[in-house]
């Protein structure tokens, strides 16, 4: 049998080559945004257990390349209760909190010095063919954590159970400019030397908060945040995110995770991630995607319908230009939408361009034109057009026009379903009558607003 495999036609290498650089153009924005940034990402035990480290370093050595400073915050739970099981010792839980006595704590101070040389010789690799080629990462382990005990709390004693008292950011932030990644256990030590046992959401989301981090990224279990019925809520505002967490309108562990993300914004953070540990690259499609994955929480108004500026010119070119291509638009360069960019209303979310409008007025008909509607092919089906045509005929009713008009080779059925009627090219303006191209031979739609 010959098992020679023949070499990629030259219209398939230049299918792939084109793919590929479209898709690194794609991601410039999101590398651009990111550097610099500092970014706390916390990834349970569970992650390790399951076999995941290795793509996980592969990722986050990719971010420190970029240029984003790291803390890195791991858990061991599993671990634990395997170190438990191996001494034939238990524990018990109250309000989510294992109790550690002297003996549980032995069993976490193993797992966790187990799981940091682990992760230190994972980000040591630097085989050739392999993501690690030539990198050449420092991490920094250290006592950056002072911690407290829980205490008593309605009468259970949680022993070396403690939570963070004090980040030292001033140590860690030395670290981040020489160019190393932090990673903090879940321990945490006292002014009189003793060691707690802390939830690494809390560490996590304790040290965003004093570090002022840009993101906390919680790599969980869980897939993102479900709503009461099941559904994935890939994007919360904090405000939504509070009423949820009053309401229990979730599963308990996900309102624990949830709780943390909320606790992170409001303390400063702008925006906090839930992001599944089983999908393989889901921190890099998190944060060089557009639509990534999980569920973020945020502070800040992601979306905004708006009326387009200068800023917006390339956005609405690369937007229409499909549409150019395949005749359902007439071609506008980019000189004439600078030039009219004042007519155009966009749909921007967290700075990309999904939909644009325009409204071209003729006062002397009481009539405007809707031109332009566009919307991105990944988000047709969201009422995203719609949302524009409204937009436009709301500034068409406050520029004191009493109808809408548009021409379309291929969309009237859309018009049509939203209360526009078929007319004539005689029922346009005049002035837009003599501009009519009688070669695309576009229907006319009206509509009174």
């Amino acid at each position: 049998m010959d098992d020679h495999v023949a070499p990629p036609s030259p219209v398939t290498a230049a299918l792939s080559h084109a793919q590929f650089v479209a898709w690194l153009r794609a991601v410039a924005p999101y590398v651009h945004s990111n550097r610099g940034r500092t970014f706390v990402v916390a990834f349970e035990g569970e992650l390790i257990e399951t076999g995941h480290l290795n793509a996980l370093v592969h990722d986050l050595s990719l971010l420190h390349a970029l240029g984003i400073r790291l803390v890195l915050v791991h858990g061991s739970r599993p671990q634990v209760q395997a170190q438990l099981q191996l001494k034939g010792l238990q524990t018990s839980f109250s309000g989510g909190l294992r109790i550690t006595d002297a003996a549980a704590l032995a069993c976490v101070k193993e797992a966790a010095g187990g799981i940091r040389l682990d992760i230190e010789a994972a980000f040591s690799q630097g085989l050739p063919s392999t993501p690690m080629a030539n990198s050449k990462i420092r991490v920094v382990s250290g006592n950056f954590v002072v911690a407290r005990p829980v205490g008593i709390v309605d009468g259970v004693d949680f022993q070396h159970t403690g939570v963070v008292r004090r980040i030292d950011t001033e140590m860690i932030e030395r670290t981040l400019q020489a160019d190393a990644l932090v990673l903090m256990s879940p321990l945490g030590f006292s002014p009189t030397g003793e060691a707690f046992n802390l939830k690494v959401e809390d560490v996590a989301t304790q040290a965003a908060v004093a570090l002022k981090a840009d993101k906390l990224i919680l790599i969980s279990s869980l897939d993102g945040v479900r709503d009461a019925g099941g559904r994935l809520r890939s994007e919360l505002p904090v405000e939504e995110a509070e009423r949820i967490l009053a309401a229990h309108e979730a599963s308990e562990q996900t309102l624990s995770d949830l709780n943390y993300l909320v606790r992170a914004c409001r303390g400063g953070v702008a925006r906090a991630h839930l992001i599944p540990l089983r999908l393989d690259g889901g921190l890099l499609i998190e944060l060089f995607t557009h639509t990534g994955v999980g569920t973020l929480v945020s502070t800040e108004h992601l979306e905004a319908l708006r009326e387009a500026t200068s800023d917006d010119v390339g956005g609405i070119l690369k937007l229409i230009e499909p549409l150019e291509a395949d005749g359902t638009l007439v071609k506008r360069p980019r000189e004439l939408i600078e030039l009219e960019i004042g007519q155009f209303s966009v749909l921007e979310h967290d700075g990309f361009i999904q939909g644009c409008a325009a409204l071209y007025p003729f006062e002397e008909a009481a009539m405007g034109e809707l031109a332009c509607l566009t919307v991105h092919g990944d988000y047709r089906e969201s009422g995203l057009g719609e949302r524009l045509m409204k937009r436009i005929e709301a500034r068409a009713r406050a520029a004191g026009l009493k109808r809408l008009f548009v021409l379309t080779t291929r969309t009237s059925h859309w018009f049509l379903k939203r209360g526009y009627t078929m007319a004539k090219v005689e029922d346009l303006p005049v002035q837009r009558q003599r501009m009519y191209n009688w070669q695309r031979r576009s229907q006319v739609l009206i509509r009174a607003i």
